[in-house]
């Protein structure tokens, strides 16, 4: 069993969406991202975004809580119908992350994971899975996008 089993590559799997609440919103930038355009809604008018929005790292920390929330989904899933369950690792990091659009309070975003092909396999007992997560918003438009990397244990 792989992790293809559960996303096949080059195919983008919904792994869940949020809804990005005002207090929601506040609460995160209190404590990790206190600028004024995620901590205050008059205020936040007068910015740049015209309006009160989610920390870009709030928006990327709605995608790790998707996408762990659906492996453990797809790993009882698997369990229960007496198959292998993938077993993945930490991730050694990612790369160029975008945030190209602002998540505005109301907004729900449904965050995707499109595999892509592996990295070179370096040691005999695991490698490197790879793909794109990705965030749109509830018209459509994406708002976020980053290639990702999990270790994989073969």
């Amino acid at each position: 069993m792989s992790v293809e089993d559960i996303f096949p590559r080059g195919v983008k799997v919904t792994l869940g969406s949020l809804t990005y609440s005002d207090a929601d919103i506040m609460r995160f930038a209190s404590a990790f991202d206190p600028q004024i355009f995620h901590l205050d809604a008059e205020k936040a008018q007068a910015s740049l975004f015209g309006g009160l929005c989610a920390s870009g790292w709030h928006t990327t920390a709605g995608w790790m809580k998707c996408f762990v929330r659906f492996c453990q989904d797809e790993s009882r899933r698997l369990a229960a119908e007496g198959r292998a369950v993938p077993r993945l690792g930490p991730s050694p990091g990612f790369r160029d992350l975008k945030w190209l659009k602002p998540v505005y309070a109301g907004d729900t975003i449904t965050f995707y994971l499109t595999a892509l092909d592996p990295a070179p396999q370096t040691r005999p007992d695991r490698r490197i899975a790879c793909g794109i997560g990705s965030g749109e918003n509830q018209n459509g438009e994406e708002v976020m996008r980053f290639e990702n990397r999990v270790i994989e244990f073969v």
